[in-house]
């Protein structure tokens, strides 16, 4: 397994993600981009890092948004904000959107390839990588499931599924809202999430006493510990 860390960079400036990007990868990180949030935000459902570098004035969806969304979507990965915003109520909004480090432009490229390294090592968040709900746990590296002991054998797609269920849990959540953290922008035609729900159901429901999944007609479906309905 390599020890290079792997970063995701975000920023709608052609100019200054290439220049982040080529830096990054001469100090020898393995390095994505995005210009746009909502790229950064499919990007970071698909793939493991070990930072998230963010610009915060991006359009559409903003770096302090995305940092948001990906806090509900269960993300544990140190973030780091890039922004030109350098008064102290900017930097308390970006640590409130739940942020781990900020950094102002301009700044020293070194100073940026230290503090990913810095944040690299953190472990507040970057091994908080294990969910649970009631008697299911989630590990969120090796993207295994276990119900009551037992070892759940899920597809990629069906345990991305279980992890948002259980990180938004017990919150329930539309389809819309689960065909847009599935699919993005391109959802499939036929009725796919559906039968990925029966898949799950089949897994994580039918060998056990009690379901964990709720579904309600027209409004949506959530994850509850059937330990808290006693």
């Amino acid at each position: 397994m390599s020890n290079r860390l792997k970063v995701l960079v975000a920023d709608d400036d052609p100019q200054i993600l290439e220049g982040l990007v080529d830096y990054l990868e001469w100090r020898d990180i393995i390095v994505d981009c995005a210009r746009t949030g909502e790229q950064a935000l499919n990007l970071c459902r698909d793939n493991r890092y070990d930072v998230l570098v963010l610009d915060v004035m991006m359009p559409r969806l903003d770096g302090r948004a995305l940092c948001e969304q990906l806090r509900r979507d269960g993300t544990a990965t140190p973030i780091l904000f890039l922004t030109a915003l350098d008064t102290l109520e900017d930097k308390v909004l970006g640590f409130e959107a739940g942020a781990d480090d900020y950094l102002v432009k301009p700044f020293a490229m070194a100073e940026l390839f230290y503090r990913i390294q810095a944040l690299s090592k953190r472990v507040s968040r970057q091994q908080l990588r294990r969910l649970a709900v009631g008697e299911l746990e989630l590990d969120l590296d090796t993207q295994q499931a276990v119900r009551a002991g037992q070892r759940l054998n899920l597809t990629p797609q069906a345990f991305q599924l279980l992890h948002y269920l259980a990180a938004q849990s017990p919150r329930l959540i539309s389809r819309a809202e689960l065909e847009d953290v599935l699919w993005g922008d391109e959802p499939p035609e036929s009725d796919a999430l559906r039968s990925l729900i029966y898949q799950l159901r089949q897994k994580l429901d039918k060998p056990f006493p009690q379901p964990m999944l709720n579904t309600r007609r027209g409004q949506g479906i959530c994850l509850h510990n059937p330990g808290d309905d006693r």
